[in-house]
C-alpha cells in the first residue's frame, strides 16, 4: 500500500511546484498557449475559422480524460503526468521546423504540419492534466491551498512578465516568422526544465481503490447526481463559453480592429499579469479565510463585464494601448480571483478525495468539450460577421461585436448556477465586498503581513496597534488571536485596538468573555472597550459586571453604560451611590448620573465635590454637576481657559448676563453695580476681588431667572467661593456655567 505524503513532505514540495509552474508559464507564453502562437497562426495565413478549429483541438482533447483516468490512477498520477508533460514539450519542439517545411513544401503542407503538432500536443497535454488534477489535490494541503495558489500565480506572473518583455522585443525586431521560432525554441528549453522540477514534488502514487478494481471507486454516475458538482460544471461551462473565445481571439481583435502592433499585442498580456501579481496573494489569503465562493463570484462578476470593456477600447488612438492595458489589468485581477476561487472550491469543497479520479476526469472532459466547441463556433462566427460595421448604443460595431456580445450574455447566465453552489462559509458576496469598503484595507493588509512576520513582543504590539487604526474587518481574526496571546502587553494592546473597530459580533463576544474573566486588569479594559465600540448589545453584560467582585470593573462598567447612553441604569446607580463608600465608585457613578441628568443625585454629587481632595476628581465631579444644568460645552470652554485668559472668558459670561437682564428690563441697581464690578475684576484677571463679587452677584439674581435645581447649585457654589476663594476655582467655573447655560428662557 502506497502511503500519502505527510504534511511536512507536502510543504517541502510546494516550493518545487511553484518553481516548476513558473518555468511552465514561460513555456506557455512563448509556445502554443499564448498570444504569440495566435499571431504565429495568423502569419501563416490561417483564417479565423481555421485558427478556431486548431485551438479547439486542445480543449477537445480533454475529453480523453473520461477514458484514461482509471488507467492513470492504476499506474500512478505523478508517473503519468511526468511522461506526458515531458512528451508535450518534445512535441512542441517540432514547431521549430515550420519555416523549413514552408520553404520546402509550401503553405498547405506547412499548415497540415502545424495542425498535426497541435493535435499530438493536445493529446499529450490532456493526458498530463488528467493525471495532474488528482495529484494536485493530494500534494497541496487544504489549509494553505488558497495561499499556495496565490504564491504560485505571483511567481508565474513575474516569469511571464520576463517572457513577454523578451517576446515583444524579438517580434518587433525580426518582423517575420524567425522571431516566433526563436521564442518557441527558448520556451521549449525552459519547458523541459519545468518537467525536471516536478520530479521533486511528492505524492502521486497509484490509487489503491482503483488499482484493486474497487467498484466504489467508480463515481461518474455519483458525480453526475451530485447537485453542487453538477451546478459547478454548468456554471464553469458557461463561463468557458464566455471567456474562451474572447481570450483566444483578443490578440487579433487588438491588432485588426484597435490597431495595435503585434509587439504591443503580445505586451498587452503584461497588464493581465500585473493584475494577477498585485492581487494573487489577496485572493489566496481571503479564499483560505472566508471560503472560495465569494472569491469565485467576485471574479466572475468582473469577467462578465470584460467583453463590453474590450469593445470600449478606442480605435487607432494614441490612447488605445493605455486603455487596453488598463482593462487588461482588470482582466488579470478578475481572472486570478476566478482561478484561485474555482480551483480551491473544486479541490476542497466539491471533489471527494476518495473519488477524485472520476470526478476530476469528468470535470476536465467537460471543460474540454465546452472549450473546444467555443473555439470552433467562435471562429466561424467571426468569419460570418466579417462584413458587419456600425454603432450600437455608442459601441463600435464590427466583426467581433457578435462574439463579444454573446460572451457577455453567456457569462451573465453562468452566474446563476454558480451562485447556487453551496458555500463552504457563511460569508456572502456582499459581505465579502464590504470587507474592503470599511476602514483602510490597504493599511490592514500591510499590518496583517507584518503581524505574521513579527518575531518579538514589541513588533507584535506595534502591528496590533496598526490593525486597530486601520479599522478594517479584514483584521478581525488577527485581533482575536492577539487577544489570546500569552504576552500581557499584546493582549492589552489588542483590547485597545478592538475598541477602535466598528461593531463586530465576534469582537464584541471576545470582549464580553474578557470582561467576565477573573483578571481584573483585562476585565477593566474590556469594560472600557465595550463602551468605546458603541454597540448597545454590550449593555446587558456591562450591567451584570456592576456586581463584579472588583471595584475597578464596576466603575468602568458604569462609565461604559454611560457611554452607551443606558438611561435605564440611572435609578439603580443612584441607589448604589447612596450606599457606596468607595471614592472611585462614587465618582464613577456620579459622572454617569450627571450625564443622564438624574436630578436626585445633585446633593450627593455636590457633597462629594466638597469632600474631594484630588484635583482631577474634583473637576470630573464639577463637570457632572455642570451636565445637570445645560450642555457641557459651556463648562468645558471655561475649563480650557482656567490657566490662561480665564478672567476674560468669564467676564464675557457676566457681560452677557447683564445684557440679557437689561433686555428683560430687570431693574436692580445693586445687581447691576455688582455685576459691573465683577466683570471689571474678571477682565483684569483679579480673581481675589472677582470671586467675592461673583458670590454676591449670585445672591442678587432674580429668583425667576433660574429653576429650583439651578439655584441650588448656584447657592452651593456661592457658599463654597466664600469659604475657599480662589483655591477651589472649579466652583467659580461651575457657577459661571450655570449662569450662562441654566437661565430660564
Amino acid at each position: 500500500m502506497i502511503e500519502e505524503p505527510t504534511i511536512v513532505e507536502k510543504m517541502r514540495g510546494l516550493p518545487w511546484s511553484v518553481a516548476a509552474w513558473a518555468c511552465n508559464s514561460v513555456y506557455a507564453q512563448l509556445t502554443l498557449l499564448g498570444s504569440v502562437f495566435v499571431l504565429f497562426l495568423s502569419e501563416l495565413g490561417l483564417s479565423k475559422s481555421g485558427i478556431g478549429d486548431l485551438l479547439a483541438l486542445m480543449p477537445f482533447a480533454g475529453m480523453i480524460a473520461l477514458f484514461v483516468a482509471r488507467r492513470i490512477a492504476r499506474g500512478g498520477y505523478k508517473r503519468a503526468f511526468l511522461i506526458f508533460f515531458g512528451a508535450r514539450k518534445a512535441v512542441t519542439a517540432f514547431v521549430l521546423l515550420t519555416p523549413w517545411v514552408l520553404s520546402n513544401y509550401g503553405a498547405s503542407v506547412g499548415l497540415i504540419y502545424v495542425g498535426v503538432i497541435v493535435a499530438v500536443f493536445s493529446l499529450t497535454r490532456a493526458v498530463a492534466f488528467t493525471a495532474l488534477h488528482p495529484w494536485r489535490q493530494e500534494y497541496i494541503p487544504d489549509s494553505v491551498r488558497g495561499k499556495y495558489w496565490a504564491v504560485d500565480r505571483a511567481v508565474s506572473t513575474v516569469a511571464g512578465f520576463v517572457a513577454l518583455a523578451g517576446a515583444r522585443y524579438v517580434i518587433d525586431l525580426s518582423g517575420d516568422l524567425r522571431g516566433f521560432v526563436i521564442l518557441m525554441g527558448i520556451g521549449v528549453g525552459i519547458g523541459f526544465l519545468s518537467v525536471g522540477l516536478f520530479t521533486l514534488v511528492p505524492g502521486g502514487g497509484p490509487d489503491e481503490a482503483v488499482r484493486k478494481g474497487d467498484e466504489e471507486g467508480r463515481a461518474l454516475g455519483e458525480a453526475l447526481r451530485d447537485r453542487d458538482f453538477l451546478l459547478y460544471l454548468i456554471g464553469v461551462g458557461l463561463v468557458v463559453l464566455n471567456t474562451g473565445p474572447v481570450s483566444s481571439f483578443l490578440p487579433l481583435f487588438m491588432r485588426d480592429q484597435v490597431g495595435l502592433s503585434s509587439g504591443n499585442v503580445v505586451w498587452l498580456q503584461s497588464g493581465a499579469l500585473l493584475g494577477g501579481l498585485v492581487s494573487s496573494y489577496l485572493w489566496g489569503w481571503t479564499a483560505d479565510r472566508y471560503g472560495s465562493k465569494p472569491i469565485v463570484m467576485s471574479g466572475l462578476y468582473v469577467r462578465v463585464a470584460l467583453p463590453v470593456l474590450w469593445l470600449l477600447v478606442p480605435r487607432g488612438s494614441e490612447w488605445s494601448l493605455r486603455v487596453a492595458m488598463g482593462f487588461s489589468v482588470i482582466d488579470g485581477l478578475a481572472t486570478t480571483a476566478w482561478a484561485v476561487g474555482t480551483s480551491r472550491l473544486l479541490y476542497t469543497g466539491l471533489v471527494p478525495r476518495a473519488k477524485r479520479s472520476d470526478y476530476m476526469a469528468l470535470y476536465y472532459g467537460w471543460v474540454g468539450l465546452v472549450g473546444g466547441l467555443s473555439n470552433v463556433t467562435s471562429g466561424r462566427l467571426l468569419d460570418l460577421s466579417a462584413g458587419i460595421s456600425g454603432e450600437f448604443f455608442g459601441l463600435s460595431i464590427g466583426p467581433y461585436f457578435p462574439l463579444f456580445a454573446g460572451a457577455f450574455v453567456l457569462g451573465l447566465v453562468g452566474t446563476v448556477p454558480l451562485g447556487r453552489v453551496r458555500a463552504e462559509s457563511a460569508v456572502g458576496v456582499r459581505e465579502f465586498a464590504g470587507l474592503f469598503l470599511h476602514g483602510n484595507p490597504v493599511q490592514a493588509m500591510g499590518s496583517l503581513i507584518r503581524y505574521h512576520r513579527a518575531r518579538d513582543e514589541e513588533a507584535v504590539v506595534s502591528t496590533t496597534e496598526d490593525m486597530g487604526q486601520a479599522k478594517s474587518p479584514l483584521a478581525v481574526d488577527e485581533l482575536l488571536e492577539a487577544l489570546s496571546d500569552p504576552r500581557f502587553n499584546v493582549r492589552f494592546e489588542a483590547i485597545i485596538s478592538i475598541a477602535r473597530m466598528d461593531p463586530d459580533e465576534r469582537l464584541m463576544e471576545a470582549l464580553i468573555d474578557t470582561l467576565e474573566s477573573h483578571d481584573p486588569a483585562f476585565s477593566v479594559m474590556a469594560a472600557w472597550g465595550l463602551g468605546r465600540m458603541g454597540d448597545r448589545r454590550a449593555i446587558e453584560p456591562l450591567r451584570r459586571a456592576l456586581n463584579s467582585d472588583y471595584r475597578s470593573v464596576r466603575a468602568h462598567s458604569a462609565r461604559s453604560l454611560g457611554t452607551l447612553e443606558d438611561v435605564g441604569i440611572g435609578e439603580p446607580l443612584l441607589r448604589r451611590l447612596e450606599a457606596e463608600t468607595d471614592d472611585g465608585l462614587q465618582i464613577a457613578y456620579s459622572s454617569v448620573l450627571g450625564k443622564f441628568r438624574v436630578m436626585e443625585a445633585t446633593d450627593h454629587l455636590l457633597k462629594l465635590l466638597e469632600q474631594s481632595v484630588d484635583d482631577r476628581s474634583r473637576w470630573e465631579l464639577a463637570l457632572a454637576a455642570a451636565r445637570m444644568v445645560g450642555d457641557e460645552h459651556h463648562f468645558v470652554r471655561l475649563f480650557r481657559h482656567r490657566h490662561s485668559a480665564v478672567g476674560s472668558t468669564a467676564s464675557g459670561v457676566v457681560t452677557e448676563l447683564l445684557e440679557e437682564l437689561a433686555d428683560f428690563r430687570v431693574e436692580d441697581e445693586d445687581l447691576t453695580n455688582v455685576g459691573i464690578d465683577c466683570r471689571d475684576a474678571l477682565e483684569a484677571d483679579d480673581l481675589l476681588q472677582a470671586l467675592p463679587l461673583l458670590s454676591s452677584l449670585i445672591r442678587l439674581l432674580p429668583e425667576d431667572a433660574y429653576d429650583e435645581h439651578a439655584r441650588r447649585v448656584l447657592e452651593h457654589c456661592a457658599e463654597a467661593m466664600d469659604e475657599h476663594g480662589a483655591e477651589r476655582i472649579e466652583y467659580a467655573l461651575l457657577a459661571l456655567h450655570v449662569i450662562e447655560a441654566g437661565r430660564v428662557p
